[in-house]
């Protein structure tokens, strides 16, 4: 996922990321063609990158237009789907919402962990994890699974958060539909690491290196119209959590 260019070249840098859990399968669609070195297949780091992530996009096909839609995301390893189940929600008037069940839909998360600056602009890349999701969605109904997505799309955000808010009302509930993609057919991408210069890129002696980013929360902000409220506790830990590889922490910070 280089700035400027791509090429096979470029896949000498390859990710060091845990291998755990049993390995995903890709399938033609998944499979991993450019930069193949970059390719993780461990099943665990599908969910730390879906788990890290705050925002995805889905790619839906609306009234015969392409449309990539920033969404919120609930995760459940253990759903009821093939592979695990990642939730979407959004209004039952969206367009993309009421079109999405039974078609074919992809969706992706990326994190950007650096910025890779070599000495060519045709090797600038990125450290990265990125993980694309293919399948067919599906319209939630069962009312129960309905709750947990929806309370798992706010425990994505802020853990520990469902359990402290009133009941959705009925008016709240009949205002939003919720979409389930199985997790069985998805792939995952990586890179960590230096630049990767030429030979004599090298030689020449010009400065190379990378730049860690990372998402960091910052002072929590009490609501104007609640002054002198304590902060609750799973908002304080959400308000210290750090998103990305810092130098010399673990990826999870």
């Amino acid at each position: 996922m280089p700035l400027l260019a791509q090429n096979e070249d470029m896949d000498r840098a390859a990710p060091s990321l845990p291998r755990t859990e049993p390995d995903l399968s890709p399938t033609a669609r998944t499979t991993v063609r450019r930069n193949r070195v970059r390719a993780v297949t461990d099943r665990d780091v599908l969910w730390q990158v879906l788990e890290d992530a705050l925002v995805g996009h889905l790619a839906v096909v609306v009234d015969g237009v392409p449309m990539a839609v920033p969404t919120v995301i609930g995760v459940d390893r253990g759903g009821p789907d093939p592979g695990g189940t990642v939730y979407l929600h959004g209004s039952v008037a969206a367009a993309w919402v009421t079109q999405a069940p039974s078609t074919e839909v992809s969706l992706t998360v990326t994190l950007v962990d650096g910025l890779v600056l070599a000495r060519s602009a045709f090797h600038h890349s990125f450290n990265y994890r990125s993980v694309v999701v293919i399948g067919r969605a599906r319209l939630v109904t069962d009312s129960d699974e309905r709750q947990r997505a929806l309370d798992l799309v706010v425990d994505h955000i802020v853990p520990g958060r469902p359990a402290t808010l009133r009941p959705s009302t009925r008016k709240e509930l009949a205002a939003t539909s919720v979409l389930a993609l199985a997790l069985a057919e998805a792939s995952v991408k990586a890179r960590s690491g230096d630049p990767v210069d030429e030979p004599e890129d090298v030689e020449a002696g010009a400065w190379a290196g990378v730049v860690p980013l990372w998402l960091q929360a910052g002072d929590v902000v009490t609501a104007a119209d609640a002054p002198g409220t304590e902060v609750p506790p799973e908002v304080d830990r959400v308000a210290r959590r750090t998103i990305g590889f810092r130098p010399g922490a673990s990826p999870r910070g």
